[in-house]
Parts: structure tokens; sequence; C-alpha cells
């Protein structure tokens, strides 16, 4: 009988299709805090519905880039660590085939996966909602620097906004449809750092599930999956995957 930790390897060995899901865990270990964690998480200490909703960047951008500039400065310098580079490694040996994250911090690409699927968009670039040029974060943070009230502004003049999905918002349909295309032909689907509530990437482990598939987790906390996983680890996420990895 195998062990729980040699299960997940078992399972990555013998699926033809095995794609990534992650969640603000995976990013913990980089010095990104998550949103909800007592304390420390992002949204412990304010209403993000009062900084971060499409209609406080509409109303009153200054409050909005108040905020949005603190968590400029949180993913400033921040590296993928080895949870991250194990997914990369993972696709790269062909045993991974697409990772699909609710991160907007784009450690994954960073780390070298292909193309993820960034669900809730990307602090990368912010754009013009006027007339639609893109800048670069090194370039919007030097805008939001230099103007007085803290607003980064197009050279039209209008304020820009990020380009991550805000309260409010919808998810982009692009990307939500590539996720659940992948997570119904997955045979085993790897869920990573997320507490699998925040929807719709929620259903993706049903989708799975559904279609015949396995959902493995690897996160810390409960999640409404556990007792239905083929395995589920909640050691330190870049220990349990560079395990994977070493196994494999």
């Amino acid at each position: 009988m195998s062990s729980t930790h040699d299960r997940l390897p078992e399972l990555i060995r013998s699926a033809r299709s095995v794609v990534a899901l992650t969640g603000a865990g995976i990013s913990v270990p980089s010095g990104i805090p998550d949103f909800r964690s007592p304390g420390t998480g992002l949204w412990a200490n304010v209403d993000p519905m009062e900084v971060a909703h499409i209609s406080v960047w509409r109303r009153d951008p200054a409050t909005f880039w108040g905020f949005y500039g603190q968590r400029f400065a949180i993913l400033d310098g921040k590296q993928p660590n080895g949870a991250h580079r194990a997914l990369a490694e993972l696709e790269r040996r062909g045993a991974l085939e697409a990772v699909i994250t609710q991160n907007i911090d784009g450690l994954h690409a960073a780390a070298g996966s292909t193309d993820p699927i960034e669900v809730h968009g990307s602090v990368a670039t912010a754009s013009c909602m006027s007339c639609g040029v893109s800048f670069p974060l090194g370039e919007t943070r030097e805008r939001m620097d230099a103007d007085p009230e803290g607003i980064p502004r197009c050279d039209c003049g209008h304020p820009l906004k990020p380009d991550v999905v805000l309260f409010g918002e919808l998810l982009p349909e692009t990307e939500i449809q590539r996720g659940y295309e992948l997570a119904a032909r997955a045979d085993l689907l790897l869920c990573v750092g997320s507490s699998l509530e925040v929807w719709p990437v929620a259903e993706l482990p049903q989708v799975t599930l559904d279609a015949g598939g396995a959902v493995a987790i690897v996160t810390m906390g409960d999640t409404p999956y556990d007792h239905r996983a083929a395995v589920k680890l909640s050691g330190d996420v870049v220990a349990e995957l560079e395990a994977v990895v070493a196994a494999l």
C-alpha cells in the first residue's frame, strides 16, 4: 500500500492530462500575504468593497490607487518560489499541461510556466479605459509617483486601471472558458494553495470530477473538496511540490 505522499506522483505518472489550479497560498512563501489570513491578509484590515471595487476606481481613483499602490509595494521585487518552479518543471517535462491561477502576481510566468491562465488578470500592466493604451508595471508606478494625487494617468489624462479583475467586474470570459475546458478533460486537477471557495474557479474541481477525473489538493487549510480528493497534502507547498518533482 502506497503512502499518501507516494500517491500524488503515481497519479501524475498515470494521467494523460494534468492541470494545476493555484491560489494565493502558492505565493505566500514568496513573501506575498494571502487575502484572508487574520492580521496579515490583504483584506484583514480593510473592506475591499471600499477600496478595490470598480465603482471606487471610477468614483474616487485617488482612494483606489492609494490602496493599490500598497499592493504594488507588497509585490515589488518578489520572486517565484520552489512551488512555482516545481510546476514549471513539471510542465517542462511534459507532465503538466497548463496552470490556471487566481493570482495576479505574475510569478508563474516568471518561474517559466509558458502560458499561465490568469483568471483574475495580472498587475504586470495597467490600461487606459478611454484610449486603450497599456503600460507596464514600472511605468505605472512612475506615473503614480509623479502625479500630485498619486493617480497614474494616461497621456490623455484619464486614470489608468490595473489589468486585474476588480470587485464588481466580470472575469475574462476567454480565460474562464479555457479553464473550464482544461478542467473537463483533465485526468488530474492539481489544486495548490487555494481554499477553493472563490467562484467561479471553485467550480473547476467539480467539473473535473463530473468528467471522471481525479482531484489532488496541496494546501494547508481545509477546502470543500477534501473528502472527495484522491490525495490531500497539508504541508508546506514548496516542500510538497519539490518532493513530487523529485519522486517523478
